[in-house]
């Protein structure tokens, strides 16, 4: 048995889900999202919770133990991202670097000759205020993924700390060469 894959996701006030064609959608507040799922793993849904049940005849297949758990940790998140959304922060270090949302697209000066620019997804909403970004959305794969790329455009220098970093995140900083 999956323990995570075996509880319900409970719906709170406010959110409707339904499954339609191997797709969950779940509805809320924040928006929709949209959830597919595995032939392999069933998905009930009532008023007040979702459940993801798997035959008993599979339950020893360790492949479909793990696809029961992930599809119920998905539709947590899906419910938890139309709730109250999700948000991650970055943040920018270095002298004359910034910043700036044109449009659809994350401008970024960080050190490089020409200006850097990170294409904004659907669903996901970025503010910038002096040397922090804030990404925020409803769904979680989304932010996550838009910050990765991000990140990924400068990341840490680890001996004087330049680059953009996680906000939540200490950054460790390398000791440079000592003078014998």
């Amino acid at each position: 048995m999956s323990r995570i894959g075996k509880k319900p996701v409970d719906l709170p006030k406010g959110v409707k889900a339904s499954v339609s064609g191997g797709v969950v959608s779940v509805e809320g507040p924040k928006g929709t999202l949209k959830i597919p799922h595995r032939p392999e793993v069933n998905v009930e849904t009532d008023e007040q919770r979702v459940s993801v049940v798997v035959d008993d005849s599979m339950v020893g297949d360790k492949k479909i133990r793990a696809l029961w758990g992930t599809t119920r940790a998905l539709i947590q998140n899906a419910v938890t991202g139309v709730t109250s959304g999700y948000e991650k922060k970055l943040k920018i270090v270095g002298v004359g670097w910034n910043a700036q949302v044109a449009g659809q697209f994350l401008k970024l000066n960080v050190g490089y000759a020409n200006q850097l620019q990170a294409p904004i997804p659907t669903g996901v909403s970025v503010v910038v205020e002096k040397d922090i970004i804030t990404v925020t959305g409803a769904d979680k794969h989304a932010v996550g993924q838009f910050c990765a790329l991000v990140h990924g455009m400068r990341k840490p220098e680890p001996y004087n700390g330049k680059g953009i970093h996680y906000a939540n995140r200490p950054m460790r900083k390398k000791e440079g060469k000592k003078v014998k």
